[in-house]
């Protein structure tokens, strides 16, 4: 992706390789999760309410996916840092004001898209057939 793998941009990328590839892995663990507990609550026959817990792990892949996808940690937009070094949980403070805003505003759209993924997933997973 050549620049936004290895720049800061405000509101567009915050995240080099070694976080973006964290957050891939944390959209295929909630994947994971998703498949296995909703396998069991079926297995269980527990009450179709319960299917509804599918949104969790459905909002983490999709937070996870999301971040990896737009090169974006919502967590360190929110908190105004940065990464681009070679080892994941290095971060630089985003000193101008103008840059964080952007950077919060990027984060909050994952944030609303992950939940919006996520209560989709639950809606499916609650109206499928047992």
């Amino acid at each position: 992706m050549g620049d936004r793998d290895e720049h800061y941009i405000p509101g567009v990328c915050n995240i080099g390789k070694s976080e973006t590839k964290r957050r891939e892995q944390a959209g295929w663990l909630g994947v994971i999760t998703a498949v296995i507990l909703y396998s069991l609550i079926v297995y269980l026959n527990a009450p179709r309410l319960w299917r509804l817990i599918i949104f969790i792990p459905a909002a983490i892949a999709a937070i996870g996916f999301l971040q990896a996808r737009m090169h974006f940690c919502a967590y360190f937009g929110m908190r105004g840092v940065f990464n681009f070094s070679p080892y994941a949980g290095e971060t630089e403070t985003i000193d101008q004001v103008e840059f964080r805003a952007a950077d919060r505003r990027r984060a909050w759209l994952i944030i609303i898209y992950s939940a919006v993924i996520g209560a989709m997933v639950a809606a499916a997973a609650y109206y499928l057939p047992p």
